[in-house]
């Protein structure tokens, strides 16, 4: 949900902004599988079309082609930085950017509710704005 969530904020914005390559990939993840029921629905329920998405692992290659590495969890993070050589320069938490936040991780819904997903669907689109911000500095 976070890549077309992102995606779908960098659309709205000039280029080079827009045409930034937004990947999704994840420390768990098996190639192929395709993007849940419950991830489809809560996208659609904002105006977002999921499109034709297939899980992947996250690999050394996309972390070195990374401008950031945006992680959901602490866990997340620990993960990259035992298995990544070197580590990305800017591995980050989704909510990191953001002023003051409530809470910095985002719980990871897989296997849970739909209510789950929708949680964690609003925690990310509340964090897009700061990470736009944040790429509008590493981007020019």
């Amino acid at each position: 949900m976070g890549a077309a969530l992102l995606r779908h904020a960098l659309a709205a914005e000039a280029p080079p902004l827009r045409n930034l390559r937004v990947i999704s990939a994840g420390v768990s993840a098996r190639r192929g599988e395709p993007m849940t029921d419950y991830s489809i629905a809560a996208l659609k329920k904002v105006g977002i079309e999921a499109g034709d998405h297939t899980s992947q692992p996250l690999t050394q290659e996309l972390l070195d082609k990374a401008i950031v590495v945006l992680c959901m969890t602490e866990s997340h993070r620990a993960t990259i930085q035992a298995i990544a050589d070197p580590e990305p320069r800017n591995l980050k938490l989704f909510r990191e950017f953001m002023k003051s936040p409530k809470q910095l991780e985002i719980a990871d819904p897989y296997g849970g509710t739909y209510a789950g997903y929708e949680i964690s669907r609003d925690e990310m689109v509340e964090a897009i704005p700061s990470i736009v911000q944040f790429l509008k500095t590493q981007v020019k």
